[in-house]
């Protein structure tokens, strides 16, 4: 869909709505003519209704809403008394609005003109009084000047030629007047004509709002029938036969379920749009000049994780502006333009929403970062002397770190980038970081497109089947016991050129809480138990810049699963995120990675 569209079917939406509102204000109005409140609303709703259709181009509309804006800027300021005859008019000119909004799509010409002109003679005769009532009071004032005797012969002269001077203007003015009136009566003839011949009409919306709740349900709803489709399918095969006969239920069921998730997407532009406004605000209290530049606003999301991570991309964005970008005199002195810049960019990368956020500012030092996160007792030292860059830059995202040297109204309190990571990790997201010192960071977000249905890798561990979010999953691979090191209490190996831990997923289930990963003995377990010729599958997973390898019994399929959510008691298992069921009827266990790697980590620091 283009965005033009998009915004068109925002704008009618709105618009409507606006209509609306308009007629029930009207109402309330005409029976209390000092309600203060109405008459604010519908000025409010008319400036913005006219400012809107100015920018979508929409002039008939923006014209009309001008003209009552302009009636109402006056109601406002008790220039004008409400009547029978001017509710009249605004009800007819309301009415004209909806047809008008309608036109957009419909394309009908509507002859609005006519009560737009009614308006504006009204507007114009209630101004025209209001300046004769002053003229009246000045004249008396300057009569009653007058009036004193006058003794000098040359002012009495001057006299005379002003009130001949007078005269002529009021006889000009008086013909100009005449023939504007001739020109209104004319107007307003054919207005009340062309009034006559429209009559006001029932306008509907070719939009349904629905409630998230409903559209949730709906989803799961969905999720329910693939489930049974599943199991249709796999029973069918299981009895031999034709996998043909349900490729139509097959099809019909994943185009529903496309069909409700992208009714649940919006453009990621709506959020964008709103951070000029924080930028602005941000770098004026730190006295910083700052540009935003959006790119990929027409990528959509899933509304519910977009309105989860809005406040962790205000946190992010702030961030930016506060310890990414220099003040303007720094700038100038490492030879950078004036004005600092954070580009809010998206992009699709498979099933996933890639949300960076960059500045072309001071970037990360990650040796400051590594002797705060010490200094601070987050990490030890010896954690320090053997993490890479990569783990010591995602510190950031700990509890409690904070990189300011001093508390400010936008940070230094330590709190905001924890809020970040678990905000990901709660959609089933992940955050990666790109720094250098001098020339700036890019933090990405990787999020699900949707949370209804997300890709899974299914695997197979002691007879019991589970699944992992592709989001989460780097690669498979197969390694034998000479490929894997023992190194301390764990275990490691080499992919892709980078030392990362292999855990078997067996010995992380046998034991009874994580404090039992220090023994050696634990992560060792199975390890010592496989022969030197053994195949095994390693599934490679990755989360905040930190790879381990899962050695699983067996890969089996990659899947679009319904993940649900375990209910009491089974709601506080660390390790997993949630459940779904398979077409063979079993419940499959979701593994939490981000959970479980952070877990990992922390425990070795």
């Amino acid at each position: 869909m283009a965005t033009k569209d998009d915004y068109k079917e925002m704008f009618v939406a709105e618009a409507l709505e606006n209509y609306e509102e308009l007629n029930k204000l009207f109402t309330v109005l005409e029976k209390n003519h000092a309600d203060k409140k109405a008459i604010n609303q519908i000025f409010r709703i008319t400036h913005t209704l006219k400012g809107n259709a100015m920018g979508m181009g929409f002039e008939a509309i923006a014209d009309l809403a001008h003209v009552m804006e302009d009636v109402f800027s006056e109601v406002k300021e008790g220039k004008i008394s409400l009547d029978e005859d001017l509710f009249n008019n605004l009800f007819k000119a309301n009415d004209k609005l909806g047809l008008l909004i309608d036109a957009i799509n419909s394309e009908e010409k509507v002859n609005y003109k006519g009560i737009r002109t009614k308006l504006s003679v009204f507007l114009k005769n209630a101004r025209d009084e209001r300046e004769e009532d002053n003229e009246e009071k000045v004249e008396s004032v300057e009569t009653e000047t007058e009036s004193e005797p006058q003794n000098e012969s040359e002012e009495l002269v001057e006299t005379g030629e002003a009130e001949v001077k007078e005269v002529e203007t009021e006889v000009s003015e008086t013909q100009e007047e005449i023939e504007e009136d001739a020109v209104q009566d004319i107007n307003l003839e054919e207005a009340e004509q062309i009034e006559d011949e429209d009559q006001p009409k029932i306008v509907f919306s070719d939009l349904v709002q629905v409630p998230v709740r409903k559209l949730d349900s709906l989803m799961n709803l969905v999720g329910e029938l693939i489930i049974e489709r599943d199991s249709l399918i796999s029973k069918n095969a299981e009895h031999g036969f034709n996998s043909n006969m349900l490729a139509r239920l097959q099809r019909i069921t994943s185009d529903l379920q496309y069909g409700v998730m992208d009714v649940r997407l919006i453009q990621i532009g709506f959020l964008f749009n709103k951070f000029h406004r924080i930028i602005r605000d941000v770098a004026n209290i730190e006295g910083k000049k700052v540009d935003l530049n959006l790119e990929g606003t027409e990528i959509e999301i899933d509304r519910n994780i977009l309105k989860i991570m809005s406040d962790s991309l205000i946190h992010l964005v702030r961030n930016s502006v506060s310890h990414g970008i220099e003040k303007p005199a720094d700038r100038k002195k490492l030879k950078k333009k004036e004005r600092g810049q954070v580009t809010l960019r998206a992009r699709n990368e498979k099933d996933t929403v890639i949300i960076d956020i960059i500045d072309d500012g001071a970037g990360i030092d990650y040796s400051t970062i590594g002797k705060k996160a010490v200094k601070m007792g987050i990490v030890s030292q010896e954690y320090i002397n053997q993490a890479s860059e990569d783990e010591i830059i995602m510190l950031i995202f700990e509890p409690g770190f904070s990189n300011a040297d001093k508390i400010t109204e936008v940070s230094g309190r330590g709190v905001g980038m924890d809020v970040v990571k678990k905000a990901t990790e709660s959609i089933g997201g992940n955050i990666k970081v790109k720094t250098e010192v001098g020339k700036g960071s890019t933090i990405s977000l990787s999020l699900p497109s949707s949370m209804a249905v997300k890709g899974a890798l299914l695997f197979e561990l002691n007879n019991q089947e589970y699944a992992v979010a592709l989001s989460y999953t780097e690669a498979v691979v197969s390694l034998t016991k000479k490929d894997i090191h023992k190194v301390s209490n764990g275990l490691m190996a080499s992919y892709l050129g980078k030392t990362i831990s292999i855990i078997f997923l067996n010995d992380l289930y046998n034991i009874n809480n994580l404090s039992e990963l220090s023994d050696e003995v634990n992560l060792h377990a199975t390890f010592d138990q496989v022969t030197d010729d053994q195949k095994l599958d390693v599934l490679v997973a990755s989360y905040g810049n930190k790879y381990v390898g899962f050695v699983v019994d067996k890969l089996l399929q990659q899947k679009e699963i319904v993940e649900k959510t375990l209910e009491p008691p089974l709601h506080d298992i660390d390790l997993v995120s949630g459940a779904t069921i398979l077409g063979n009827g079993n419940v499959c266990l979701v593994l939490d990675i981000a959970n479980i790697i952070g877990t990992l980590f922390n425990d070795k620091n």
